[in-house]
C-alpha cells in the first residue's frame, strides 16, 4: 500500500474527503517526526510505539572490494507493534 492507497483507505473509513484525509496523515507523519527528532517515543495503545535507537559505530566490510570500512554511528526509527496489532495480523 502506497500514501496514495492509504489516504483512499482512511477516506473510506472515516468518512472524510480525500483532501482531509491527506491533510491529517501529512499532519501524522510531521507530529511523530517532530516528537522523534526531539528524542520522545510515540506510543498508540493498541497499535504500537514508535522510538528512535542509536546504533553503535562498527567495522564492515565492502561487498565489492572486500576493504574493511568504518560505519559511524547513527540514530534509527524503530517501531514496535502492539498486542492488539500483532494479533490481529495472526488473524
Amino acid at each position: 500500500m502506497n500514501k496514495n492507497e492509504l489516504v483512499a483507505a482512511i477516506a473510506e473509513k472515516s468518512g472524510l474527503t480525500k483532501t482531509d484525509s491527506k491533510k491529517a496523515l501529512d499532519g501524522f507523519i510531521a507530529a511523530v517526526t517532530d516528537a522523534l527528532k526531539a528524542g520522545e517515543k510515540v506510543a498508540l495503545v493498541g497499535f504500537g510505539t514508535f522510538a528512535v535507537a542509536e546504533r553503535s559505530a562498527r567495522t564492515g566490510v565492502n561487498p565489492a572490494t572486500k576493504e574493511t570500512i568504518e560505519i559511524p554511528a547513527k540514530k534509527v526509527a524503530k517501531f514496535k507493534a502492539g498486542v492488539e496489532l500483532t494479533d490481529a495480523i495472526e488473524g
